[in-house]
This record gives structure tokens, sequence and C-alpha cells, in this order.
């Protein structure tokens, strides 16, 4: 069954209950393995979108690097905020994504009177007005907007690590679970840019002392069994 566009009809709710500025917040990177996780937030106003907008996971690559330089130009504003694999092994996965969140919204030339997020689960909190929507990537402009951008600039920075570690295909998984990616961690252990504290290292006999302690989201995680 198709799966309808995007529209405005939240960030309009929003605007009707005061709010001016509403910015959509989307993250990438939450499963990975390797490197960090992104998140965008973008501020659309109320003008059409580029046609074909939807969550980026319904994209193909080659139509999400095309509608990326269009979206930049064409929402008010967006920035992205990052947190490394470091500060996830640190500070466990939603800590991570509130920082790499606040980090993106604070970023935004002007400050957002209300915040479109993502999910059911409102990892943002306050000072921010949160609305939650569940499958927002698909149902709200600024959301799907926010879920391409963050999806092109992290595919971009995980494809710029994969000259210097080619038997990891970063290039092609961006860090997330694949064959070539468990071939490789298996037989050369983990770059400097893995999330140690995940529990894909208890199933790695020779790097397993590797791992730090288990970050408070590890149910989350995916082993090397997945």
């Amino acid at each position: 069954m198709p799966v309808e566009p995007p529209d405005h009809r939240v960030e309009r709710a929003l605007r009707r209950a005061g709010a001016e500025v509403v910015a959509g917040v989307d993250e990438v990177g939450r499963g990975a393995w390797a490197g960090p996780v992104t998140v965008c937030a973008a501020v659309t106003g109320l003008r059409r979108p580029p046609q074909g907008l939807t969550d980026s996971k319904l994209l193909t690559p080659r139509r999400r690097s095309e509608l990326a330089p269009l979206l930049a130009e064409w929402v008010t504003a967006h920035a992205l905020g990052h947190a490394s694999a470091l500060e996830c092994d640190e500070l466990g996965m939603t800590a991570a994504l509130r920082l790499a969140a606040v980090r993106a919204l604070e970023a935004l030339p002007v400050r957002p009177d209300a915040v479109i997020l993502d999910g059911k689960h409102d990892y943002l909190g306050g000072p921010w007005r949160v609305r939650t929507v569940i499958k927002g990537d698909q149902s709200c402009v600024s959301v799907a907007a926010a879920s391409v951008l963050a999806k092109v600039q992290r595919d971009g920075m995980m494809a710029g690590l994969g000259p210097d570690f080619p038997a990891f295909a970063f290039e092609d998984n961006a860090g997330y679970p694949s064959p070539v990616h468990r071939a490789a961690l298996a037989e050369l252990g983990p770059t400097p840019h893995h999330r140690l504290s995940w529990s894909y290292l208890d199933d790695l006999p020779a790097w397993r002392h590797l791992r730090t302690s288990r970050s408070r989201d590890d149910s989350e995680q995916l082993s090397l069994g997945f």
C-alpha cells in the first residue's frame, strides 16, 4: 500500500498553539556498530516540499542524494549535530541522542518554539517543547526533511572513512551490521570508530577484552548473530 506523502498538519497545529518557529528532528545511526549518531533539525515553514519527500529509509540512496541539495535550499534553516562513538559508549544511546539533538537545535540561526520529534520517546526533554509523532518521518514534512538530510550527511561521513578501513566497506554499510562488516570485525577487530560498549564484541573471542562497560541501552544493540 503506497505511503501517503508527509504534510504540515502537526506543524500547523503547533503554530495555532502559539509556536512561531517549529523544527522537525530526526536521527540516524542509532543501530550502527561504528560511527556517530547524527541528528538533523529542520525548519521548513509551510511551503510545498520537493516532490518525492518521505522518510529517508523509503528512498533509494540515489534519490536521497538527489533530494538532499534540493532540501538544503528549500528549508528555512537546518543544522546537524553528532555524538561520536566514544560519546555513545560513555553516555549511553539515549543521552548521546539528546546531546546530538541539542547540538543541532542550538546550531539553528533561531531557537525553535516547538520541536517535532520522530518516534514515541522524548529523548530530548526540557527546556524544549516537544511533540513526539510515531512515524513522523513519514507524516510530517519537517521531520521527513530532517531524516533525509541526516541520512545523507552521515552516510557521506562514513563513506569518507572507507579508504582508511577498506575491509569494513563503510561506504556500503555506513557502519551498520552487514556480512562484510562482521567478517572484517572478526578478522581485524574494531577500528577507532567502533562503539566498544556494544554487545557484538561478546561474539568476538579475540577482541571481547576490548569491550567497555555496558551502556544503559544494551538491550537495543545487535550482536554478531543478528
